[in-house]
């Protein structure tokens, strides 16, 4: 785990893992490497005849051979052109989508590990981190998959079966082109060693870079009321700074990294000239043989650079797909099978029960809590008593940092899937509203929606929209109100069917025309449910079976709505603030 900035940065692979994974992603999908691979090996064979072509074209040349003696092995080239350039584009199009389907692969991967991570492992390294993998590590590597693999696969492929062609035409016309390897070999080692951890730096940088300006421009208002915008913009340029001059020492690598390579195609050019020239002039072998010697040679310039420039996407590319595979290692909790889940009515307890977000400043203190099946429990408390971290902590989405949190008696990795959680923020997923609502049942039939749609009250203006149920919603759809948003939210919480159930002041944002709406939509969703709300009307406190009142992060009162006025204490006075400034139709009890 990497430490920067002060936040734990998600893990990034080492290299075996990642080549474990690449061959893991492979496995099912062989037949189609092997019949990709094939066709360009048969393509770049067929091309491999163009040389010997063209040598033999030379030699009845100056043999003064009649013109006629030219007309099959120009048509022989004509041929082997159109052969190889339809065998190239059918292997390349394999190979294009055996990419494709391995990075879709990798995608879905990285979702499924990413939406499982438990919130605080995302909130510690930071919302930038994710975002940079789950944006520019996935282009880069898309880039790579559907640019550099191909080309990389067809360079690769030419260049062996090439320096075969050499040796069949002479051993020493392969010797002589060989005298370059190492001078291109030493060049792909130095640009290899500076490159992988440069690219890795870069990523890092980024995914800093992102944090800060999100940081930024998510507390603009903050920034500006406290006039923090100088010390923001020092921040937000260091960490640009940092980027950009990881970015620039990566394109003088690239730049020395060229300079090298033509050093070797000089040296490699000269040396098979100077053998076929001796060779010739020993008549071991035709003007023609030495003129395919140096096609073949030159030939290889186009592949070997390609392969060696490539090295700067794949780097890159590698750097990217190392972080990906660093989330999608990731442990997740194992699936619990139908007979773990098992638990009718289950309780919640809670005991000696601390958090805290950073060490040494706890929002919760060894709070005991006991919530009976079926009962309804309500948290209440001034702002920063830790109604909400309670409530995160009751439905999975952080651990305790001390003490122990009990669903009915089941394991950590069976609690998860026992309880529901609404919160105040609502998402609406963008598609049609059907498929928003079996997010949480995929099975669900349409009268099952119906079913929970009707129960929240909100079957009505459903069926209204301009294609009922399959009327398109959220981002570039119908846009829903917050009302609606939040009775959305209640209906896919029938449909999950939890026994039980956390609302974190699930109806706050609604107005006063559709509190009364919303409460009695989420007093359907509670009933028969073990459940603990935050309540921010406390109404719904009133309406619960106990009400707990949070102080400093600790149970400071417990009882009933009656109780708690009779012992005159914090919430009662609470609820004669509350209650004092509304009328009666809003204060209820």
């Amino acid at each position: 785990m990497t430490e920067t900035e002060g936040a734990a940065l998600l893990p990034t692979a080492t290299p075996a893992r990642t080549r474990a994974v690449v061959r893991e992603l492979l496995r099912p999908h062989r037949g189609l490497a092997f019949a990709g691979f094939g066709l360009l090996v048969l393509a770049t064979s067929v091309g491999l005849v163009t040389q010997p072509l063209l040598g033999y074209i030379v030699d009845l040349v100056t043999e003064h051979r009649a013109p006629a003696t030219l007309t099959w092995p120009v048509a022989a080239l004509a041929g082997v052109a159109v052969a190889q350039g339809v065998l190239t584009a059918l292997g390349m199009s394999l190979v294009s989508r055996l990419g494709e389907t391995v990075l879709a692969r990798l995608r879905e991967l990285f979702v499924e590990r990413a939406l499982a991570l438990p919130l605080e492992r995302v909130e510690r390294a930071g919302s930038g981190d994710l975002n940079a993998r789950v944006t520019r590590d996935v282009s880069r590597v898309a880039d790579a998959v559907r640019g550099a693999l191909p080309e990389l696969a067809r360079s690769a492929l030419s260049i062996v079966l090439t320096l075969g062609a050499l040796a069949l035409l002479d051993w020493r016309f392969l010797l002589a082109a060989l005298l370059a390897v190492p001078v291109q070999a030493h060049t792909a080692r130095w640009y290899v060693r500076n490159a992988v951890p440069l690219y890795g730096r870069e990523r890092i940088a980024a995914g800093a870079q992102q944090q800060q300006l999100l940081d930024t421009i998510g507390g603009a208002r903050t920034v500006r009321a406290h006039r923090l915008q100088d010390g923001h913009t020092e921040r937000v340029t260091v960490r640009s700074r940092a980027a950009v001059e990881l970015t620039m020492r990566g394109v003088r690598l690239v730049l020395r990294f060229y300079s090298r390579l033509h050093i070797a195609e000089y040296l490699g050019l000269a040396a098979v000239l100077v053998t076929g020239f001796l060779l010739v002039r020993s008549g071991s072998a035709s003007v023609g043989t030495a003129t395919a010697a140096a096609l073949y040679f030159h030939s290889l310039f186009g592949p070997v650079n390609t392969a060696l420039v490539l090295l700067d996407d794949a780097q890159s590319a590698t750097a990217g797909l190392a972080r990906l595979v660093g989330v999608v290692d990731e442990p997740m909790a194992e699936e619990a099978g139908a007979a773990d889940l098992a638990v009718p009515d289950p309780s919640v307890t809670l005991t000696g029960v601390s958090h805290a977000y950073v060490p040494g400043r706890p929002v919760l203190h060894g709070v005991d809590l006991e919530v009976r099946p079926k009962e309804r429990v309500a948290l209440v408390g001034t702002t920063g008593a830790g109604k909400t971290t309670l409530a995160k902590l009751v439905a999975g989405l952080h651990s305790p940092t001390a003490g122990s949190v009990d669903i009915g008696g089941a394991g950590p990795d069976v609690s998860g899937r026992l309880v529901g959680l609404v919160t105040q923020e609502v998402h609406v997923f963008a598609g049609p509203l059907a498929d928003d609502l079996r997010l949480a049942r995929p099975e669900a039939g349409d009268e099952e929606l119906r079913e929970a749609l009707t129960a929240v009250g909100a079957l009505g203006w459903a069926e209204a929209l301009p294609e009922g149920l399959d009327t398109v919603v959220g981002d570039g759809g119908h846009r829903l109100t917050t009302d609606r948003a939040q009775q959305l939210a209640l209906a896919r919480l029938l449909l999950a069917d939890r026994p039980v159930v956390v609302l974190d002041e699930a109806t706050a944002e609604a107005g006063s025309s559709g509190a009364r709406l919303l409460d009695e939509a989420a007093e359907r969703a509670l009933r028969g449910r073990t459940a603990l709300v935050v309540a921010h009307r406390l109404s719904q406190a009133a309406a619960a079976d106990r009400i707990v009142v949070l102080s400093d992060g600790r149970v400071a009162e417990s009882g009933t709505h009656a109780e708690l006025l009779a012992a005159e204490g914090a919430y009662a006075a609470l609820w004669h603030a509350w209650s004092g400034s509304r009328s009666p139709a809003e204060a209820g009890p």
